[in-house]
């Protein structure tokens, strides 16, 4: 079986996915070594990494080349996360999806937020798409490659609910593998969402939402955690390194139970 085919049946099987997100080789090796069954890479978590704030700021190219580093050092599947494409023209981002798929990643996660200006992409707009990408991908030789159709409705919306339904279903309708509601919280609109939509619901963490169990009785079927990690050990990197300057002793790299 193909990297493809067990990124898919990752979402259908007993269990919920839950997906570790990194941002370089080693946090991808120490994610597959804990035994996570697959990694979604965090373009935020990749951004800081190389210096720079999230938003399609680094060149493509070298967001590619982390992820390609990522793809080939794994053996678990890899899913990118391409923002909005990495481009306004709806060829170059179709390119830029099949340049992602030749890497050897399963799987892309993409976005309906403009990245030039605010707001979302119209509905048939994305799904044009949307639909674009599925037929490039089958005619390259990757069927059933998964498009994570990112919504963008809890972000820039006040009452997102209906309008998130709605995209959901027409851009599954439109090819995408499944949807990616990032910012939602309350479990019914979870559960709304995963009784009207006909494909698996991908959720991020937030403070108050971090249970897997609780996730999959209210039907997601995957989970991720995007920058909170990278977050997190950047945080603790800064502490370390301040400690050390401020103390002018390096005593505490030797310290246990930190």
């Amino acid at each position: 079986m193909n990297k493809i085919q067990e990124f898919n049946e990752l979402h259908t099987s007993k269990e919920l996915l839950f997906l570790g997100n990194a941002w370089d080789l080693l946090s991808a090796l120490t994610l597959e070594k804990a035994g996570f069954k697959a990694i979604g890479t965090t373009s935020w978590g990749i951004a800081n990494s190389l210096g720079f704030s999230d938003g399609e700021l680094i060149d493509f190219d070298r967001h590619l080349g982390i992820i390609k580093t990522i793809a080939e050092n794994v053996r678990v599947p890899v899913s990118a996360d391409i923002e909005a494409g990495y481009s306004e023209d709806t060829n170059k981002i179709i390119d830029n999806v099949l340049r992602t798929a030749d890497v050897g990643v399963a799987g892309i996660n993409i976005e309906d937020s403009l990245k030039k200006s605010n707001g979302l992409r119209e509905i048939s707009q994305h799904c044009n798409l949307l639909e674009k990408i599925r037929i490039a991908l089958d005619h390259n030789g990757y069927k059933d490659f998964y498009i994570n159709a990112r919504i963008d409705t809890y972000f820039q919306r006040q009452n997102p609910l209906m309008e998130t339904i709605g995209r959901a279903k027409a851009y599954v309708e439109s090819g995408a593998s499944g949807v990616f509601v990032p910012g939602i919280k309350g479990h019914d609109e979870i559960k709304e969402i995963t009784m009207n939509v006909n494909a698996p619901l991908n959720v991020l963490s937030l403070p108050g939402l971090t249970n897997c169990n609780k996730l999959k009785e209210l039907g997601v079927r995957r989970f991720s955690f995007g920058n909170a990690l990278s977050d997190k050990v950047i945080a603790y990197l800064e502490k370390k390194v301040g400690e050390l300057m401020e103390l002018q002793d390096t005593s505490l790299l030797y310290e246990t139970g930190h």
